[in-house]
């Protein structure tokens, strides 16, 4: 197959929110996940990916992101951008973060449209035990995880490139199921890396032949 055409991630838009997976749109064609802690700094990478200051809600007061959030890449709908609750966030009782893990869980084990989750990091304070416990969540499931050591312009470059090579080490047993990059969304260094790994998880030709084949195949004999 022929390599996968570059997204506009520019044309990014809200398609709705979520409270759970019974109330996500259509699980068809493609979506990645976007996750991290509050602090991460999810939602300006989603604006710096879709070069859209107001697309992701950001707030001075971390974890204000409780739903999950839908945005499109085109008029389909069947590529899109998903920006989950920011784990971990303050003032909020135990009751409700406890149904939320049980939704983000279900959520990542049972959409069949998810094709891949982006998790961010402060390179500062990686693998946290929330972080790890996302790891988990993908790893059951055999999903793909793209890790963002967010930030990455608060450390030199020195520093920065021995936390990479750490929590790749430490991550290696995982083997090319966990992808792990540098990125920073005030400077936009590895903004491409992001965008060539988005665009393979969401080239939905792959799919739509697969289900061509299966329509046009006859049915078997009971």
């Amino acid at each position: 197959m022929d390599s996968s055409p570059a997204l506009n991630y520019r044309r990014a838009s809200y398609l709705k929110s979520s409270p759970g997976l019974m109330h996500c749109p259509d699980d068809s064609g493609a979506e990645v996940a976007f996750a991290g802690r509050s602090n991460a700094g999810k939602s300006s990478a989603i604006n710096r990916l879709t070069e859209n200051k107001k697309l992701a809600k950001t707030s001075k007061t971390p974890g204000r992101t409780q739903l999950l959030n839908f945005f499109v890449l085109d008029e389909t709908g069947r590529q899109r951008l998903v920006d989950l609750p920011g784990y971990g966030f303050a003032k909020v009782p135990l009751a409700v973060k406890n149904e939320w893990q049980r939704n983000l869980e279900a959520y990542l084990q049972k959409r069949e449209s998810l094709r891949g989750m982006v998790l961010m990091m402060d390179i500062r304070h990686p693998l946290t035990d929330f972080d790890r416990q996302m790891v988990g969540w993908a790893t059951k499931s055999a999903m793909p995880m793209h890790i963002l050591l967010t930030k990455s312009d608060k450390l030199k470059r020195g520093p920065a490139q021995a936390t990479l090579l750490s929590v790749r080490r430490e991550l290696a047993e995982y083997g090319d199921l966990i992808s792990v990059q540098l990125f920073s969304a005030h400077n936009g260094d590895g903004l491409q890396a992001l965008r060539t790994q988005l665009d393979q998880w969401l080239d939905t030709r792959a799919f739509d032949e697969i289900d061509s084949a299966g329509e046009d195949e006859p049915a078997a004999d009971s």
